[in-house]
C-alpha cells in the first residue's frame, strides 16, 4: 500500500472566537485574525512559526501578524480549507499553517435576509429560489420517495437546537429546550422547513493550526487527518438544483452528493462508517442532516428519517451528530466560518475538551460541508490515531 498522504500533518490547535448576533468593532477579517490568534495560542505556537496561510483572510493575516514572506492560499471553504492545508505540510512547501475564518458586519439589516441567502442569477431569481427554497426542493423530493416526515425533520432541529441550547458558547445558548412541537409551531419558511428548521445568522471566527509531525514533540494531544474528499455538480445557488441532475450516466445523483466523496474519504482511511464516534455534519436545514447519514451510509436510503426519529443522533444516541448546536443554534457566521467550525468542534470532540455533549472515549470524528440544495458536499475524517 502507498503511504497515507496526509501521514505526516496533524491538527495541534483549535480555537472559536465569541460567537454573538453582532460582534460591534469587527469585520470579517479582523474575527478572522483573533480566530488565528486563539488556535496558535491553543498549539502553544507563535506566530512567527508560521510560514502558512489558508482562508478568505489569509493575505490580511499575513500582513498582521507579520509572516512575509509566506504562502497563502485565499480558498473560501471550510473542509476544502484544511485539505489545503495538509496538502502545503504534505508537499514540503510548508510547515506551520494556520486556516481561519469569519464573519462579521455582514448581514447589517436584521430586517432583511442574510444576504447569502439571495440569488443574484437570473435564472433562479426569477422564480424566488431563495436558498431555503433551493434546499426545500431536495427535502420535498425525498419527503415524496420515501414517505419522510416533517415530524422527522423537525426530530433533528430539535435534537441540534438543544445541543446549542445546553452549550455556553453557542448563539442559542439558553434558548430551549427544543421539542419537535416547538419546531413545527414555529412559521413556514419554504414547505417544508419551518423557522426552526432552518439556519440562524450571526457572527464570529475560528481558527485551526496544522504541522508537520516533526513539530508533534511538544503537542500533548495532535490529532490526525484520516480521510478527505469533495463532490460538486456546478455553481451552488447559480441553477436550480435537481435531485436527479446527473451530468454522467454511472454517477451519483446530485440528490446524493457527497456519497462519492464520503466513499473515498472513508477509503484513504481504512474505515466504514461503523468506526465513526461522532458526526459533526453541516446543518444549513434539517433534512439535510436526514440526507447526509443516508448517503455517508450511516443507514440505507429512505431510512434516515426513522434513523433520527429514534434517537441515534441525541447526545446519548449512537451517533451523535452536530454536538454544539451547529449552524442552527452554535452560530452560523457568514459563508466560511460556519463551515470550519465543524472541523474545530470535531477536534474538540477527540481530545476530550468539549463544554457540553462530550463522547466518551470518542477516537474518529466525521465533518462534511455544504449540502445537496447548494450542489456541493465536502467530508473529511479526523482521528486521534496516526494513520
Amino acid at each position: 500500500m502507498p503511504p497515507h498522504p496526509f501521514r505526516n500533518v496533524a491538527v495541534v490547535g483549535v480555537h472559536n472566537t465569541a460567537q454573538a448576533r453582532h460582534l460591534a468593532g469587527h469585520d470579517s477579517a479582523s474575527i478572522a485574525l483573533l480566530g488565528a490568534l486563539g488556535a496558535l495560542a491553543d498549539a502553544g505556537i507563535s506566530p512567527h512559526d508560521v510560514d502558512g496561510v489558508v482562508g478568505p483572510a489569509s493575505a490580511e493575516i499575513a500582513l498582521e501578524l507579520g509572516l512575509g514572506p509566506c504562502t497563502r492560499r485565499p480558498s473560501a471553504l471550510g473542509i476544502p480549507s484544511v485539505l489545503d492545508a495538509a496538502a502545503l505540510i504534505a508537499t514540503g512547501q510548508c510547515d506551520v499553517v494556520v486556516v481561519a475564518a469569519g464573519g462579521a458586519g455582514i448581514h447589517i439589516d436584521p430586517s432583511t435576509t442574510a444576504p447569502w441567502t439571495r440569488p443574484t442569477n437570473e435564472l433562479v431569481v426569477g422564480f424566488g429560489l431563495f436558498t431555503a427554497a433551493e434546499f426545500a426542493l431536495m427535502a420535498r423530493r425525498h419527503m415524496l420517495t420515501y414517505g419522510t416526515t416533517p415530524e422527522q425533520l423537525a426530530a433533528v432541529a430539535a435534537t441540534i437546537r438543544t445541543n446549542g441550547h445546553v452549550n455556553p458558547e453557542a448563539v442559542y445558548y439558553g434558548r430551549g429546550p427544543f421539542s419537535v412541537d416547538d419546531i413545527l409551531a414555529s412559521r413556514m419558511i419554504a414547505d417544508p422547513f419551518h423557522l426552526l428548521d432552518c439556519a440562524t445568522t450571526s457572527e464570529g471566527g475560528c481558527g485551526i493550526v496544522l504541522v508537520s509531525a516533526e513539530r508533534t514533540i511538544d503537542s500533548p494531544s495532535p490529532l490526525w487527518i484520516l480521510g478527505g474528499a469533495s463532490d460538486s455538480f456546478g455553481p451552488a445557488y447559480a441553477v436550480a438544483p435537481v435531485w436527479d441532475f446527473r451530468p454522467q450516466p454511472d454517477a451519483d445523483t446530485a440528490g446524493r452528493v457527497g456519497a462519492r466523496a464520503a466513499r473515498r474519504a472513508f477509503s484513504m482511511a481504512g474505515l466504514t462508517p461503523a468506526d465513526v464516534d461522532v458526526a459533526e455534519l453541516y446543518d444549513p436545514f434539517s433534512f439535510e442532516v436526514i440526507r447526509q447519514l443516508e448517503t455517508f451510509g450511516f443507514c440505507g436510503d429512505g431510512e434516515g428519517g426513522s434513523f433520527v426519529e429514534d434517537g441515534n443522533i441525541g447526545p446519548n444516541g449512537s451517533l451523535p451528530v452536530t454536538t454544539d448546536g451547529g449552524t442552527m443554534s452554535f452560530s452560523h457566521p457568514g459563508i466560511n466560518a460556519q463551515q470550519l467550525q465543524r472541523v474545530v468542534r470535531a477536534a474538540q470532540q477527540l481530545r476530550g475538551s468539549c463544554l457540553t455533549n462530550q463522547v466518551e472515549e470518542a477516537e474518529v470524528s466525521l465533518c462534511s460541508n455544504g449540502g445537496a440544495g447548494a450542489l456541493f458536499c465536502d467530508v473529511i475524517l479526523l482521528g486521534r490515531e496516526r494513520p
